[in-house]
């Protein structure tokens, strides 16, 4: 029988089978398993996941959690539905129910999902809203770390250290006291510490030491024995003082006995001799030796030896890197680079001899040639060397142009004569010889220029900027045209942005008529057609930017000859001229304007008023009768000519234009000047009248209503005031300024209650107004009810959360401390805002930073020139803080912008007894009535 026969009779059949369900091995005789700590682990909690070697606890049976989950109790049952509990609870759970479930499951998840954003976001607001009720204290103080950016170096280190709680015996401590130990001292411890194989004469006779007992100790020696090895350490003190006063003997005089060290150069000195490298002494080792293999390896590379003496150089040992750039020289002749080292290493006279090396062996280096002539200190020394140089190379414009630098006018003529014949494609030394001949030569020299670079358009600007110079106007604008052809005839693409650029140039050298004439040559190259007026319209406010006054106005006038009936571009060629040019040339360019634009009012009304400013009020009118005849029924014509009068005095005249107006062309605001000046004049029944028949006619128009109640309250009849005010919020329900009339006249004669109900009604005709909310807001503060202010505020900040009135109002609302937080808020909502630029700089100079508070002021009358308030308080500051150059100085701004708005500019301005002052009148008015901020 074979071993495999044998093997497979013995071989079980369960053998390699998976074992039967609830198979536990050794059970069967009595070999049960046990458990031990390294089994188990570490004590857990409760929650903690179990491993993965011990197996799931067995799911209880369908049937066991039927049994337990029926409740059979009293208290269970009902009589109408029996036990409580599923009814289905008893039914078998097959798969028709776990799909069931699964569709269920599914629905919930995707209508979780669909409400998943909403509810995001509700949770969201939730968080932010208690962020803000809640701030950090982080969030606190985020306005004072990012003050912390403006703080300087010597600010910060002023700043006070944090007190010391600790009693006075902490805060001083004694210092610990180090005091030298005599020598004697540390003699005897070495005594005593070492041992001693020779007896003294005492220890020979009683052989021993003497205790203070009387006894004898054998074997050890006295405390006073010496030994030949001890260390004298009075020895050693005496030899230090000795090297000491050696030293100071090799720095003295050995006549005079007086030191020879001087004490203010002494630590330069010594400075001087320390190494400036700054590295470890380890690196320059490294390189020193990796130099050093790279001379040995290759000694024709010339960085190599560079390298090396400019190693030895910065280490400070300045001889070693003489030395080894002079080795360089020999080993590289033909490498200028290392002669120019060995020149800047060596000092005075050795640098020349070495430059003079150089220049034999290379004598076409212009970089050596030029070293040559910087270590030469006389000029005639100077000159010979570049004559020298020229000789070996005569083509070199960098050296021509060096040499001729020293020449007088006279001599530099004949060397640029002689150097545009070695360089004839140098366009510079061209240039320079036509700058030094004399006219009709001039021109010979530019014209061999031409022939020589006939691809260079500066010969050509140039020679158009010599006839300009000589009076030859008409051959400038030929010779710009010639250039142009040429050039494109040589090939060479014509760059507008780089003619432009030219063109500014010639300007700011005084050639105005080269300028205008390139202008007119290139400023249509490469524009499309429907981009012409656009393009055009940018290189004139770029050139006005730039200062080249000249260009833009030939574009102007270039815009102006191909499209003469554009009205936009008339406008903006008379504002340049108005900001930039002189009364007599704005007056000319409004001339030709109106001839071809007789339809555009502005345009007549820009000339009339010029020649109003100018004091020739005959020419306004008849610029103005021309208007007319151009706009028969021109609403601002009319009003313009009724201005005119009314500024000179005539009030008939304006009385009578003012009812031709009302007969030829009525509208709200011909009735409404006309209203105003009967009011102005003291006519109040005249005006009364035009105030019936304009209501009647325009009702819509709210400005009629409220002068119908300023007159009625001016007079003191509030009532009428009252009802004329109610009467025009019936046409006019969304007219802002009449809610605040009626409101601030309720108030005024103490009727609060109906004055905050007349503002709420309001806001809700007019929601999200932010004047309306302000105006609730002071009547609050008015009235000393600062809560509700608050409140209000809060409530209006919500509603117009950008509205830069209801942040400035805001900042003053709050305590000292808080202003500068709120006034970060309000500008991160309200950015370029004037009236929060406005309030922030009245926040500065409440606290007296007099440098912040102008720098925000500028800023502000920048943002919004038109802006009354802005410059009131602006020279209210000057006049409290500033000098008389400063005010004079706003108030000409001021004129200049001539605003029109502004809630206390307009209290002043709009007030009938001032009707007739100027804006330098009107400004120290409302600067008087501004307040101090506190």
């Amino acid at each position: 029988m074979s071993v495999q026969s044998l093997v497979s009779r013995k071989k079980k059949s369960f053998i390699g089978l998976p074992s039967p369900l609830g198979y536990v091995p050794g059970l069967g005789r009595g070999a049960t398993g046990f458990t031990t700590r390294s089994d188990i682990g570490p004590a857990r909690d409760a929650d903690d996941i179990s491993d993965d070697r011990h197996g799931p606890p067995i799911k209880k049976s369908k049937e066991d959690e039927k049994d337990e989950e029926e409740d059979l109790n009293d208290a269970n049952y009902d009589e109408f539905t029996g036990y409580g509990g599923s009814l289905c609870s008893k039914d078998p759970y097959d798969k028709d129910d776990e799909e069931a479930d699964m569709v269920y499951e599914a629905v919930d998840k995707r209508m979780d999902e669909k409400r998943k954003e909403r509810r995001e976001k509700k949770l969201q607001e939730q968080i932010e809203k208690y962020r803000q009720e809640r701030p950090k204290i982080q969030q606190q103080f985020s306005d004072l770390k990012r003050d912390l950016a403006d703080v300087s170096m010597d600010e910060w280190l002023n700043i006070p250290e944090v007190g010391d709680a600790r009693n006075r015996k902490q805060r001083n401590p004694r210092s610990e006291k180090f005091t030298p130990v005599p020598d004697s001292v540390l003699g005897r411890a070495a005594a005593q510490a070492s041992t001693s194989s020779v007896l003294s004469e005492r220890e020979q006779k009683y052989g021993g030491l003497t205790t203070p007992y009387g006894t004898i100790t054998p074997g050890l020696s006295t405390p006073g024995g010496a030994t030949p090895g001890d260390i004298d350490m009075k020895k050693i003190g005496q030899a230090r003082n000795t090297l000491m006063d050696i030293k100071l003997t090799q720095v003295s005089d050995s006549v005079s006995g007086q030191t020879v060290v001087d004490p203010k150069g002494y630590l330069t000195d010594l400075q001087s001799m320390l190494p400036s490298h700054g590295g470890d002494i380890n690196d320059v080792k490294k390189a020193r030796l990796l130099l050093k293999s790279v001379r040995e390896t290759n000694p024709k590379h010339p960085p190599a030896w560079i390298a090396s003496a400019r190693l030895e150089e910065v280490t400070g040992k300045i001889q070693a890197a003489r030395n080894l750039i002079m080795k360089g020289c020999e080993e590289c002749p033909k490498s200028e680079d290392v002669w120019l080292e060995g020149a800047r290493l060596m000092p005075g006279d050795q640098a020349k001899a070495v430059v003079a090396q150089a220049v034999r062996q290379l004598p076409q280096s212009v970089r050596i040639w030029s070293k040559a002539s910087e270590l030469e200190t006389e000029l005639k020394a100077k000159k010979k060397v570049y004559r020298k140089a020229l000789e070996n190379i005569p083509n070199s414009v960098k050296l021509w142009k060096l040499a001729v630098e020293l020449e007088e006018e006279e001599d530099a003529r004949i060397m640029l004569s002689r150097a545009v014949e070695c360089c004839p494609t140098s366009v510079e030394l061209w240039l320079a010889l036509a700058r030094l001949e004399n006219y009709s030569n001039a021109r010979k020299v530019l014209n061999k220029a031409r022939e020589n670079i006939p691809t260079d358009r500066l010969i050509w600007i140039s020679a158009a900027k010599l006839e300009e110079a000589n009076n030859n106007i008409p051959m400038v604008e030929k010779i710009i045209e010639r250039a142009l052809n040429s050039l494109r005839a040589n090939m060479v693409e014509v760059n507008r942005e780089q003619w432009l650029k030219d063109a500014e140039d010639c300007e700011k050298a005084g050639s105005v008529f080269t300028c205008q004439a390139i202008v007119r040559a290139v400023i249509g190259v490469g524009v499309e057609e429907e981009d012409k007026k656009h393009t055009w319209m940018e290189d004139a406010e770029a050139c006005a930017v730039h200062g080249a006054n000249e260009c833009a106005r030939a574009i102007y006038a270039y815009a102006l000859s191909i499209f003469p009936s554009k009205k936009s571009i008339w406008l903006r060629a008379a504002y340049f001229e108005k900001n930039y040019g002189t009364r007599d040339s704005l007056e000319a360019l409004l001339q030709r304007a109106v001839a071809h634009c007789p339809k555009a009012e502005v345009l007549w009304l820009m000339g009339a008023k010029s020649k109003w400013l100018a004091g020739d009020v005959p020419a306004a009118r008849s610029i103005l009768a021309l208007a007319f005849q151009s706009n028969p029924n021109s609403e601002e014509i009319w009003l313009a000519a009724v201005k005119l009068e009314s500024e000179n005095n005539e009030f008939e005249r304006a009385r009578r234009l003012l009812q031709r107006a009302r007969n030829s062309a009525p509208t709200a605001r011909v009735f409404m000047k006309s209203v105003k000046l009967e009011w102005c004049m003291g006519e109040i029944d005249n005006a009364k009248t035009l105030l019936e028949d304009a209501t009647k006619h325009y009702p819509d128009f709210p400005k009629l209503w409220m002068m119908r109640g300023q007159i009625e309250d001016q007079a003191g009849r509030t009532s009428d005031a009252r009802e004329a005010y109610n009467q025009g919020l019936k046409k006019c329900p969304h007219s802002v300024p009449l809610w605040l009339l009626l409101s601030r006249l309720e108030e005024r004669i103490g009727q609060l209650i109906k004055a905050r109900s007349i503002l709420e009604k309001a806001r809700l005709k007019n929601p999200q107004t932010a004047e309306l909310w302000l105006e609730a807001v002071r009547l609050e503060n008015r009235a000393g009810m600062r809560n509700i202010a608050q409140n209000l505020m809060a409530k209006a900040l919500q509603e117009c959360p950008s509205s830069g009135t209801l942040w400035a109002e805001a900042i003053f609302m709050e305590p000292r401390p808080q202003r500068k937080t709120k006034s970060v808020d309000a500008l991160r909502r309200c950015e370029h805002d004037a009236n929060v630029l406005l309030a922030a700089s009245k926040m500065f100079w409440a606290e007296r930073k007099i440098v912040k508070a102008r720098e925000w002021f500028n800023r502000t009358v920048k943002i919004d020139p038109d802006n009354g308030d802005a410059w009131a308080n602006f020279y209210k500051f000057e006049m409290m803080h500033g000098d008389e150059e400063s005010q004079s100085q706003v108030c000409k701004r001021c004129l200049g912008s001539e605003p029109r708005h502004g809630e206390n500019w307009c209290a002043v301005s709009k007030n009938i007894e001032n009707w007739r002052l100027k804006t330098d009148e009107i400004l120290p008015l409302v600067a008087e009535s501004l307040a101090i901020p506190t």
